[in-house]
């Protein structure tokens, strides 16, 4: 299925001129503004002076620069900061809101908590700070001095490369323990991507406003992908720029989503199929010849056949494009018609400066490995690697290191240990976390390995596809400790609640933001004074390890949480020409280098080729090693049954030489196609928060009739497919997967891809106050996530269901 922007606009504008003729947008505008008004704790600022503090944002990774004007002390505003690098003064949704987010008093813990009662009994007693932080030092003493570190867990939802993140981690690697669990995230997808064909550990990053062609497989750009500020930014420099300089922009979505809708063109392939789609355009440009010949013959490995250094012949990407994905080939596999594929590949081999983009909605969850570096590959093809408007690799944010942690006996030895959820075994030699695995190993243990499990900034009892199977292992976790400041699902599992400060209360940072194609550096900053007797949980991390002692004491030297984040901030002030001083950045909020030296290839390639692989050498390497490890004393090479055992493990159905390059993996689904016909894939919109943060009571009055009506929730089904189980406009149905069932309201949506159920994420709250508790439904309660090939990823977007008219 595909539409030109044209025959899109035509579609829809009737539709659209409709309702700006009726009532209902201007209704749903007074609606708005009488519902909002009568709230009972609506912000009433008193008489008081007028003030403005330029801080960031931290309630997703994108850290855009926001302003807040106060009347008095307290805060009534927020808006885009104009001077900021990221977004520009433009600001999402969601940041917008934070005022919510802050004040909203039935959303919030306001002082430390012991459960009294049974969990989710909601039996609560508040304690003191100091008995709080003794009660969970003298938990962690008594396993640990019995030998037993790794029975500390910490699930982390904080920006990976945040002081925030490294103090979680550092605690748990002074006490002993490998548990430290990260939320998964698409960037963690591209970090592996960026790992195995250029040997960079790092996400990739995009040079978007340079860029004159944007392939975009599945990225939400205008629902919340990356930074959104920014994104909004670029997208209007893409649509106001002359027609000569004009920027194309493909989306591959099987949804007329927001960004769909807006762009040139729009592809709707089957679901799971979009590296046969990035591949079956890569077989046009190798065909044509219309890839980059420099960048191919000297700055890549395995684009051609090769012979290794035993003699060995190897079959090479470009042979195997060619033999395995024809536009013909490709079309019986996504749909897309191949006249079609012919033509974009050709628009965008023929750009000056196109890019390729792999993600799915706002990036909140991690991509399928081979899918992301088949699109990449096409980035290869054209040479766009550290090009201007192609794909980078962003110089490091000069921070000075910490001193080393200091490990004694008992931690060297638990560190030994295996990770409980498996990552970074042979099974899983390239992902860092797997959280869902860890759930998994609880479940199936008699008892549970973990006694102590942290929370931060995370709310995996909500989140986690098949979320139901976390909250059985949390059942199973004796002690659970929650620094959530908010009384989500997770924390209401808690048995000790230790409440962070809202994000316009605290100082946190965020190390290169995601996608962002230079080194930036963003802090905020205290807006208001905090609220409630809440304490900064980089306090608590550093207390707490005091109170344990001994070599854990030693290896946080800080007082508090600003001076470990102002020593790390050093290596700042004497960094390139963007000298800074401590004061500046606390300031300003940022520092930054925009600077960039394109098309340099001499240092970009970190791989055992010193270029960048179409056949990845750590696959091979991997995969040659974990086949060994399965069978000790077999050989690990292609022959011997060893290696289709470990094929066969890892979910790969490739063969050969194939394994270790960018193919194409049909994603089994969950379920049976003949009992469950029809496919679930969960959508995001960027008024609709769907991370570990609950979505503001205003952006659930932003909503449509058509997505939540009071307490129902509307799921998006084409009207061909919804008239086969006689469902009309507004029906009730049940939507039952192998998992479990949610009651649901059927929406009519021409944009739907046929015999796929599309499902808002976001909604669905068991926990935090009646203007979100019992709101719609929660589609992680029925997904069946299926293991990606290779990374071990949790696929939350094949799922197969029915639906039952009621």
């Amino acid at each position: 299925m595909e539409f030109s922007r044209r025959n899109f606009i035509k579609f829809f504008a009737g539709g659209l001129g409709g309702t700006l003729l009726t009532p209902l947008p201007w209704k749903l505008i007074d609606d708005i503004a009488i519902w909002t008004q009568n709230w009972s704790w609506v912000p009433v600022p008193g008489k008081g002076k007028f003030s403005h503090v330029n801080t960031v944002c931290t309630l997703c990774p994108g850290a855009c620069g926001i302003q807040v004007r106060k009347v008095g002390s307290r805060a009534v505003k927020i808006e885009g900061r104009s001077d900021y690098p990221v977004n520009h003064g433009a600001v999402c949704p969601l940041g917008m809101a934070g005022l919510q987010v802050l004040y909203n008093e039935g959303i919030r813990w306001k002082a430390p908590m012991k459960r009294m009662g049974p969990r989710g009994s909601q039996e609560w007693k508040e304690i003191s700070w100091d008995e709080a932080i003794d009660t969970l030092a003298a938990r962690i003493k008594g396993f640990r001095d019995k030998g037993n570190p790794e029975k500390l867990a910490a699930v982390d939802g904080n920006q990976s490369r945040s002081t925030m993140a490294l103090l979680i981690k550092r605690l748990l690697n002074s006490i002993g323990s490998p548990n430290y669990l990260r939320m998964p995230r698409e960037e963690d997808t591209h970090s592996m991507v960026n790992f195995l064909m250029q040997g960079f550990d790092s996400p990739l990053t995009f040079d978007l406003e340079n860029a004159d062609f944007i392939l975009s497989f599945g990225c939400g750009l205008l629902d919340g992908w990356g930074s959104s500020g920014r994104m909004l930014n670029v997208w209007r420099r893409w649509a106001t720029n002359d027609r000569q300089h004009k920027t194309h922009i493909v989306q591959v979505d099987p949804r007329a989503s927001n960004t769909a809708s807006k762009a040139d063109l729009w592809l709707a392939p089957s679901p799971g199929t979009e590296a046969a789609l990035a591949l079956g355009m890569a077989h046009v440009i190798i065909k044509e010849k219309l890839y980059s010949k420099e960048f191919i013959d000297n700055h890549s490995f395995g684009f051609s056949d090769w012979f290794d250094e035993k003699g060995l012949e190897h079959k090479g990407f470009s042979g195997i494009v060619l033999g395995k994905y024809s536009p013909e080939n490709v079309e019986n596999i996504t749909g897309i018609k191949s006249r079609v594929i012919i033509e974009v590949a050709r628009k965008f081999a023929s750009a000056n400066a196109p890019i390729a983009l792999a993600g799915r909605g706002k990036g909140t969850f991690p991509g399928s490995l081979y899918e992301f570096m088949s699109v990449h590959a096409l980035n290869a093809l054209k040479g766009r690697v550290n090009n201007k408007g192609g794909t980078l690799i962003t110089d490091d944010v000069p921070l000075a290191p910490w001193a080393d942690v200091v490990y004694d006996s008992v931690a060297n030895n638990g560190l030994t240990k295996e990770r409980i959820d498996r990552a970074g075994t042979l099974r899983y030699p390239f992902t860092r976390t797997l959280i869902h695995k860890f759930a998994e190993v609880i479940n199936g243990s008699h008892s549970s390995p973990v006694d102590t499990l942290l929370l931060c900034s995370a709310n995996p009892a909500y989140t986690m596809p098949d979320n139901q199977s976390f909250i059985k292992a949390l059942k199973k976790i004796p002690f659970i400790v929650s620094f959530s400041p908010f009384m989500d699902e997770s924390s209401m599992m808690a048995d000790l609640i230790l409440p962070d400060h809202s994000h316009l209360e605290k100082m946190v940072d965020i190390v290169r933001p995601t996608g962002i194609q230079y080194p930036l550096y963003a802090l905020s900053r205290p807006v208001v004074k905090p609220l409630y007797r809440t304490r900064h949980t980089g306090d608590v991390i550093i207390s707490l390890a005091k109170r344990i002692g001994g070599s854990i004491a030693s290896s946080f030297q800080w007082a508090n949480f600003e001076e470990a984040i102002k020593e790390r901030v050093s290596g700042l002030y004497d960094a390139g020409e963007n000298k800074v001083s401590w004061e500046d950045v606390k300031k300003n909020g940022y520092w930054y280098t925009p600077r960039h030296f394109f098309g340099k290839r001499s240092d970009i390639f970190k791989t055992a080729s010193k270029k960048f692989e179409f056949f990845s050498t750590k696959i091979e390497l991997a995969i040659k090693t974990y086949s060994k490890g399965l069978r000790p004393g077999k050989p690990s090479g292609l022959e011997g049954k060893s290696f289709d055992d470990a094929l066969l493990n890892l979910g790969i159905s490739a063969k050969g030489d194939e394994v270790y390059m960018p193919h194409y993996e049909e994603i089994k689904s969950g379920g049976d196609k003949n009992e469950y016909p029809l496919l679930l894939l969960p959508i995001e919109f960027i008024n609709l928060a769907t991370g570990w943060i609950g979505n503001p009571p205003f952006l659930n009055k932003t909503l449509f009739d058509y997505q939540l009506t009071k307490d129902d929730l509307f799921v998006e089904v084409n009207p061909k497919t919804a008239s086969r189980y006689g469902l009309t406009e507004g029906a009730k149905a049940i939507l039952k997967s192998p998992k479990g069932e949610l009651s649901v309201r059927i929406h009519h949506f021409d944009g739907a891809m046929p015999d796929v159920i599309f499902i808002p994420f976001g909604l669905g709250h068991t926990a935090y106050d009646r203007y979100l508790k019992g709101k719609g439904v929660n589609p992680n309660e029925i997904i069946d996530p299926i293991e990606d090939p290779l990374s071990g990823q949790p696929v939350w977007w094949n799922t197969r269901v029915k639906l039952i008219k009621i």
